[in-house]
Parts: C-alpha cells; sequence; structure tokens
C-alpha cells in the first residue's frame, strides 16, 4: 500500500490547517478606484540627511510619498538584503487599484520580483507597468517595521520618506529606480519609510 503513513496523516491536515488558519486572507474590496493618485515624487530641496541601517550608509535621492493598495506582500530574512529591507510590497494603484482590474489578473512576488500574468488584458500592458510596482521598503525604526509586517493583500497603505541608494563597506550597492514606467530588473523603488499607516478596514 502506497501514500502517507495513517500516522502521518492527521500531522498533515493539522499542519495544513495551521497554514491556512495563520496566512492573512486578503482583504475584499468591490470594484471601484481605491487609490486614485500615482506615487509623488520631488527633488530634495535641502541638503539630504545623514542616514543608516544595518551597516549600509543611505543616501536620499528624492522625497518620495504614496497611497496605494497591496498587490501582494513579501518577507525577507536569509537573502543579502534582508536586514535592510526586510518586507517587499507589490502596489498597485489608478486602476491597478480596482478588484474588477485586478481580478483579471495573476500576481505573485519571489526573488526580489514582482510578477504578474494575464490571459487577455484588462487595461493596457503599458498601464500596469505604470500604475503598479515593487517596492523594496527600508523602516526607519522597529514600530514602522511592525506594522509593515500587519499588511495584507487588499490593504490601502500610505507612506512617506524617500527613494534611497544603499551602499555598504564592502563596496556592495543597492539603487532605487527614479521611475514608475521601467519594468524588469533595476526597476523597483528602494524607499526609505519614515512613516506607515494602513488605512482602516
Amino acid at each position: 500500500m502506497s501514500g502517507l503513513p495513517r500516522w502521518l496523516l492527521p500531522v498533515a491536515v493539522l499542519a495544513a490547517l495551521a497554514w491556512w488558519t495563520h496566512t492573512p486572507r486578503p482583504v475584499a474590496h468591490a470594484p471601484g478606484i481605491l487609490a486614485a493618485e500615482p506615487p509623488q515624487q520631488q527633488p530634495l530641496d535641502a541638503p539630504a540627511p545623514a542616514l543608516s541601517r544595518a551597516g549600509a550608509a543611505i543616501r536620499p535621492l528624492a522625497k518620495f510619498s504614496m497611497s496605494a493598495r497591496v498587490l501582494s506582500r513579501s518577507d525577507y530574512r536569509w537573502d543579502a538584503g534582508a536586514k535592510l529591507a526586510p518586507v517587499d510590497l507589490a502596489l498597485g494603484w489608478g486602476r491597478m487599484s480596482d478588484s474588477a482590474v485586478l481580478d483579471r489578473i495573476e500576481i505573485s512576488q519571489g526573488s526580489r520580483f514582482y510578477f504578474w500574468r494575464v490571459q487577455a488584458f484588462p487595461i493596457p500592458e503599458s498601464e500596469i507597468i505604470a500604475s503598479s510596482a515593487n517596492m523594496h521598503l527600508i523602516p526607519a525604526d522597529d514600530a514602522i517595521e511592525r506594522v509593515m509586517r500587519r499588511t495584507r493583500a487588499g490593504d490601502i497603505v500610505s507612506f512617506d520618506g524617500y527613494l534611497v541608494e544603499a551602499d555598504w563597506p564592502n563596496g556592495g550597492k543597492w539603487v532605487s529606480s527614479l521611475s514608475r514606467t521601467d519594468s524588469g530588473a533595476g526597476a523597483c523603488e528602494l524607499v526609505w519609510v519614515a512613516d506607515f499607516r494602513i488605512e482602516p478596514r
């Protein structure tokens, strides 16, 4: 007789139940645009503050603020950037915050990338690219990190800070994109987050 040993079946069922009950379920929304405005990026109007985290020197490149719908969240603990940016959020605004559109797009994250797939485009491909992004978030403090880790797909979040470049003493470098219309490697935003809010569900 093949298959799981009888003693292992209850363990597998309990493990599956624990995963289901502890995995945050997406926040459901009726159709409609929930985050109408695109991210706001502004030049620095004063000398940039000296910032650091996880052994990296952080150099602000531009002011940055936004409100968006969380399309997906991915936490990192083991990769080279995990201590600096422990949370990535795939975020959408404009029609990429509308459930009527998102219900027709398959979204996932992995290895610091955000992926989407469609059978038929609900909106133009260029609009999907320009109205969504994967953002590597650097929390300014532990309290902000705790709030980030409470986010669920479907949440509306707002945050302020800087698009930044991170430099390590060993010569390593991580630089934010400064455009919302690029895609592929190097297109993600690296954001120093000074304030982070989850809007009431």
